[in-house]
């Protein structure tokens, strides 16, 4: 999975599946952009005009969990563009 903010265009991308071609293009919303593979599957969402549609378009938080969602793996903000620490 990636995630990237471009501030040059104000587009957040969340990718889900990385290498599949996209067969489909649907504007859920106005703004919100959903690809679809050839099966019909979410690939990728694009949010468009996103530093008025999220709370902090380059910054992230993210977490993981096993088991039943009770115990967290691990959980990181970062800010994206940043270089990793």
């Amino acid at each position: 999975m990636r995630i990237t903010y471009d501030r040059r265009t104000d587009t957040l991308s969340l990718v889900l599946k990385e290498g599949v071609a996209i067969a489909e293009s649907d504007e859920g919303k106005p703004g919100v952009i959903l690809d679809y593979d050839a099966s019909g599957d979410l690939v990728s969402l694009e949010v468009l005009d996103a530093s008025r549609r999220v709370t902090e378009a380059d910054r992230v938080e993210y977490q993981t969990t096993i088991g039943n969602g009770t115990r967290t793996v691990g959980a990181r903000s970062l800010v994206l563009g940043a270089p990793l620490a």
